[in-house]
């Protein structure tokens, strides 16, 4: 015996809405990876933080990890110098490594500032 089919609609997928152009997407999720508390782990763990304040008006999920207290979240993640800064959403996952000193690097890496391509 087989059974009737039931005629009902199949809904189509929806689409991942993405922010209008110019926009920043709603939440950022970011990852922070520090060795310890010298100086330099204090600074990176500010300018992000600072970053968060101004630039993405508390619109993002910061997470602190110091690679001595957990390494194996340093060895998941592949970490092989701090600080890192992970962008993991909005996509694609982004790698920021080294010195964060200055936060217009990091502005390019957010896309809150666009990309100039110079033509020399």
């Amino acid at each position: 015996m087989t059974s009737p089919k039931s005629k009902t609609a199949r809904r189509a997928p929806q689409p991942v809405k993405k922010p209008p152009a110019g926009q920043s997407p709603a939440k950022y999720v970011l990852r922070l990876f520090v060795a310890g508390a010298t100086a330099r782990s204090r600074q990176a763990i500010l300018r992000v933080r600072q970053l968060c304040e101004t630039e993405l008006k508390g619109g993002c999920d910061l997470e602190v990890i110091d690679i001595y207290q957990q390494p194996a979240l340093a060895r998941i993640n592949q970490i092989v110098a701090t600080p890192t800064l992970i962008i993991e959403f909005p996509p694609p996952l982004r790698r920021f490594i080294g010195n964060l000193t200055s936060i217009s690097g990091l502005l390019v890496e957010l896309d809150l500032v666009k990309k100039v391509k110079l033509n020399l």
